[in-house]
């Protein structure tokens, strides 16, 4: 998808981001998420509570790489592993209200 991965896993007190990647000029704060069949109901993947988890670490990632300016969203990645693997690649799955 043309993105440069910057960093994985990265972790902070208030929760973790599995992939920030760069494409462009926009960063994207990427969720992976692993399901054994292709059901996924994306407000069950990705909880309001779990959303805001992804938010304030992308922030503190934001602050401590000292990047200002920044267009920033947030992906998620739906890996299907069942009698064939597929990705689902979700770009904006959800926002920053507060940001917005």
């Amino acid at each position: 998808k043309g993105f440069s991965i910057l960093q994985q896993n990265f972790r902070t007190p208030f929760g973790e981001v599995d992939i920030i990647a760069l494409k462009k000029d926009v960063l994207a704060f990427v969720e992976v998420k692993l399901r054994k069949n292709n059901y996924f109901n994306l407000s069950e993947v990705i909880t309001p509570s779990k959303q805001k988890k992804i938010i304030r670490t992308a922030k503190s990632f934001i602050a401590h790489k000292k990047l200002s300016n920044v267009v920033y969203r947030f992906d998620v990645a739906l890996i299907t592993h069942d009698d064939k693997s597929s990705i689902t690649y979700i770009e904006n799955a959800f926002t920053d209200i507060a940001n917005e």
